[in-house]
């Protein structure tokens, strides 16, 4: 009988220890979910200014990085989420559509006005050509946002990835540079397709143990992005110093450009004003990493192709906090004067 209470002190004793972890990585994990953007840019600064402390960040870990972050993406997505697909299809063909001419057309645009070198011109241009970043659903939800439209719109975006970004690199980014439109196919279908479909079955197939973890995923999902964005940033920091502001200022206009426009294309519409928040947010802030990913793997003779999706990936996360922001005091208003909002003005 000493025997049996021992081990079963023991037991509890270990559930209790485990129990107890959990909770202080998912104290960490709302931590560094809420405050991703400043963290992003800390990373940021340090590899920029001290880019040795980050320089065992290899640019061949990127491809890697994404895949867990896409896979992490995958394993969020219930088959429910497909609903909101086909419960708001007005919303999510807008989204869908305005994603894939707002971006890659303002991207080209840019290009063509500002004067671009080839390689900042292709950046600019394969950060316009991605789906919709999974940061979108959150800063959506701080937003006051539709967010079961915004998981719509990703899952849809990203889906549509595999055809629709390397299509649009190879017609918009021929003019600067030699495109291997399956080369990046097949890129795209390895770092975005495969690990969220692997995402969405083990959750199908196991959701009840997913769902013991899946408050701290958002952990390792920003660790990942943090790691990406840190070793583009270091191994490009001189040329960053250099050239830094002229891509934070195409990266800022473009990102500006997608949000407000996404935001018209909704008001035209007559879009009701939380969905035309998740509509705009949807469209100006893209899978940057992918990007990256992109550049590193079909680029190599292009290095500072990769720098516009590092600053992208900075940027979006500010401006889309700040969007956000006036969004809700939107939201706040309407509320008060008992409005219920049928546009997106």
């Amino acid at each position: 009988m000493e025997a049996f209470a021992l081990w079963c002190e023991d037991a509890y004793t270990k559930e209790e220890k485990r129990r107890l972890e959990m909770n202080v990585l998912k104290k960490i994990t709302s931590f560094v979910s809420r405050y991703m953007a400043a963290i992003v840019i800390l990373m940021a600064l340090v590899a920029l200014f001290a880019p040795s402390t980050v320089s065992f960040i290899k640019t061949s870990y990127v491809n890697t990085l994404l895949g867990i972050v896409m896979f992490g993406m995958g394993l969020t997505i219930r088959l429910e989420d497909f609903r909101a697909i086909f419960s708001r299809p007005k919303e999510v063909i807008i989204g869908a559509v305005a994603q894939y001419t707002i971006m890659p057309v303002v991207a080209w645009v840019l290009c063509k006005v500002m004067n671009l070198p080839a390689d900042l011109a292709l950046g600019v241009i394969l950060v316009g050509c991605c789906p919709g970043g999974t940061a979108s659903n959150v800063i959506t939800y701080i937003a006051g946002g539709d967010v079961a439209l915004s998981v719509g719109m990703t899952i849809v975006s990203t889906l549509a990835a595999p055809v629709m970004t390397p299509f649009l690199v190879y017609i918009l980014a021929g003019a600067w540079v030699e495109v291997s439109f399956w080369a990046m196919v097949l890129s795209v279908v390895k770092v975005i397709l495969v690990p969220v479909l692997l995402g969405i079955l083990l959750r199908t197939l196991a959701g009840d143990h997913v769902d013991k973890v899946s408050d701290v995923m958002p952990l390792i999902s920003v660790v990942a992005i943090v790691m990406i964005i840190g070793g583009i940033v270091a191994i490009n920091a001189e040329k960053i110093l250099s050239c830094g502001v002229l891509v934070l200022g195409v990266v800022a206009i473009h990102n500006f450009c997608g949000m407000m426009l996404g935001l018209l294309a909704a008001k035209i519409f007559h879009v009701e004003y939380t969905r035309a928040t998740a509509i705009a947010i949807e469209v100006g802030m893209q899978n940057s990493g992918l990007a990256v990913s992109l550049a590193a793997a079909n680029f190599v003779a292009n290095p500072l192709a990769t720098l516009p999706g590092a600053i992208f990936s900075v940027w979006h996360n500010i401006a889309g906090s700040i969007f956000a922001g006036i969004r809700r005091s939107g939201v706040e208003n309407r509320t008060r004067t008992g409005e219920n909002g049928v546009s997106a003005a």
